[in-house]
């Protein structure tokens, strides 16, 4: 049974020049990126490059963690002046 690998993806919209949107997907574990006209190509395009990219460097599969089950994410909104504590110095 072959090994199951799960890579932590980023995709953010972006503009292009044009002013039209593009995807564009983050892959931190291997630092790559790919892009597509909306998420899921984005995320097709990323895993297509994230498997050739192993492809032509084996060895990167012996820097990430084997997989017994998905990783969990979170979205976190951060606002510009908020006050976050209290602490008297």
């Amino acid at each position: 049974m072959a090994e199951k690998y799960y890579l932590d993806i980023v995709i953010k919209r972006e503009k292009l020049s044009n002013d039209s949107d593009v995807f564009v997907a983050h892959c931190p574990s291997l630092g790559i990126a790919s892009q597509g006209g909306d998420t899921d190509e984005a995320i097709k395009n990323i895993k297509e490059a994230a498997e050739l990219y192993l492809e032509e460097q084996p060895e990167k599969y012996q820097e990430l963690e084997i997989s017994v089950s998905m990783p969990s994410f979170s979205i976190i909104e951060v606002r510009k002046n908020a006050k976050t504590s209290n602490i008297v110095r």
